[in-house]
């Protein structure tokens, strides 16, 4: 069984934070003022638990935040993740990234001569890079953070004629 836990001995000022918090329409300043009132009045984490049809560990998080942090523990911090996870094999780098984006989506069994996001993640979860194929706004991301700034491609770059570059080559000779 867990040692109980109790909020610490509240300020005045804590004492009417809290107690204008259950007036609040901001569901988790209420019930955080809720569960640190009743623990301030002495009852026990599951007795609070129960009667406020929540889990033991939500009310032990909210007395021990609010002991750490006082009044700033009745804001909702951010649900996002900490950490996320990472898309890439550890081992991949930006050049290997550059070496493939270098060669035309063709020499890779595109029927495209422009790379697209939607191309690279194919082409990576293909050479292993990756272990299922993700957003393109996740490979975005990803590009981003190694260095290498997603451009949209441009029509005019390439052609799958193969006679394109002494095409080009005449046209501009004149």
């Amino acid at each position: 069984m867990k040692a109980h836990i109790f909020v610490r001995d509240l300020s005045e000022q804590e004492q009417r934070s809290l107690t204008s918090g259950l007036r609040s329409s901001d569901a988790f300043v209420l019930r955080r003022s809720q569960v640190l009132l009743a623990s301030a009045r002495g009852e026990t984490a599951p007795g609070i638990a129960k009667a406020l049809s929540c889990d033991e560990q939500t009310v032990r998080r909210a007395i021990h935040a609010f002991n750490q942090q006082g009044r700033s523990s009745l804001q909702a911090g951010s649900s996002r993740p900490h950490h996320l996870p990472t898309v890439l094999r550890e081992d991949v780098t930006a050049e290997m990234f550059k070496t493939v984006l270098h060669r035309p989506p063709r020499d890779f069994g595109f029927e495209t001569s422009l790379w697209t996001l939607d191309l690279l993640v194919q082409q990576g979860v293909r050479l292993g890079w990756m272990a299922r194929e993700v957003s393109i706004e996740t490979m975005r991301q990803t590009l981003l953070r190694l260095g290498i700034n997603w451009k949209r491609a441009k029509h005019w770059i390439t052609s799958p004629d193969p006679l394109y570059q002494e095409k080009k080559r005449l046209a501009t000779d004149c």
